[in-house]
């Protein structure tokens, strides 16, 4: 009998804990203005690429901060919400 295990769905990097580590599965290109989409591929936000939720501006809607790499950068909530996860175990 073979037993095919799903993957669970991603989830936007906003929405991981704080200090969770994650893969990034994929990036909504299209939901970023040209600027945005810019500053990401600069800074190496990628398919296949290591990130951490570090902290969350206290104000609803406010920006976060993750690791990329040893990059630690700030991001508006809207372009974190973009970016698509794979949350990786503690």
């Amino acid at each position: 009998m073979n037993v095919a295990v799903s993957q669970p769905k991603p989830i936007a990097l906003n929405l991981l804990l704080r200090s969770q580590r994650a893969i990034v599965s994929d990036v909504a290109w299209d939901d970023l203005s040209e600027p945005e989409a810019r500053r990401l591929r600069e800074l190496g936000l990628d398919e296949g690429v290591e990130v951490e939720l570090l902290h969350r501006a206290g104000m609803l809607g406010g920006p976060i901060a993750c690791r990329i790499g040893r990059m630690t950068v700030a991001l508006r909530r809207h372009v974190a919400h973009a970016v698509h996860v794979h949350p990786l175990a503690h």
